[in-house]
């Protein structure tokens, strides 16, 4: 695919990666389908900071985590699948938290219909599409993508790929990471959301209450 990324574009610092990958398509091919969502919301990880999986050790299962960059890691969290992204550096990652179905001539109609019969509500309803991607297992569940499947390989181009379409969002939300519990460095402002798309992530960073400067930055992309 000639805009797929190459295994490079992940072997960079996990925070300059997460911020990069806002934007980006990932793409993955069930059956005669391309289901497809750009990211809007990222998690960075180190192995020297408490909040991540690596900092508990190496395991067969983690393996993934302490591999060259572009290696994909997937777990079970809150009952769902999670994708997440080896960076530059042992025990490095990106998560990726939620993102936006994507409709191009290659991800029709038809792909979305497909996702949002993967992914229906309690109620066993559609979800409205802009809810469809809103939280890392929503995400996963919409796009068919499953742990036994992809934990630890590599991007491939035939069934699994993120593409740079050309997307760059504007504005990007720095915050603290969601769900790290007390004391093991919840504190951290490592998680990145497309400012335009904000209200549609996991938890909307610029809800009533939050105060720039103090509970989350705005980066400035200068396009």
């Amino acid at each position: 695919m000639p805009n797929a990324l190459p295994d490079s574009f992940f072997n960079r610092d996990p925070q300059v990666l997460a911020r990069d990958l806002l934007g980006k398509i990932i793409r993955h091919k069930v059956g005669d389908l391309w289901l497809a969502a750009r990211i809007i919301e990222t998690e960075a990880y180190y192995l020297a900071e408490k909040g991540s999986h690596a900092s508990l050790g190496y395991t067969e299962k983690r393996r993934a985590l302490f591999l060259d960059g572009g290696h994909i890691y997937m777990y079970y969290a809150r009952g769902g699948d999670s994708l997440n992204f080896s960076a530059e550096g042992p025990g490095n990652a990106v998560l990726i938290k939620s993102g936006m179905p994507w409709v191009d001539a290659q991800s029709d109609a038809n792909a979305l219909a497909r996702m949002q019969l993967n992914n229906p509500d309690a109620s066993g309803a559609l979800r409205p599409p802009e809810r469809l991607c809103a939280g890392q297992t929503l995400l996963c569940r919409a796009l068919g993508l499953k742990v036994p499947m992809w934990d630890a390989q590599r991007f491939d181009p035939q069934r699994l790929y993120v593409e740079d379409v050309g997307l760059r969002p504007p504005r990007i939300v720095q915050t603290t990471r969601l769900g790290i519990p007390a004391g093991r460095d919840e504190h951290l402002m490592y998680r990145f959301v497309d400012a335009e798309q904000a209200r549609f992530c996991t938890q909307n960073p610029l809800r009533r209450g939050q105060v720039e400067g103090r509970d989350y930055l705005l980066l400035d992309q200068g396009n």
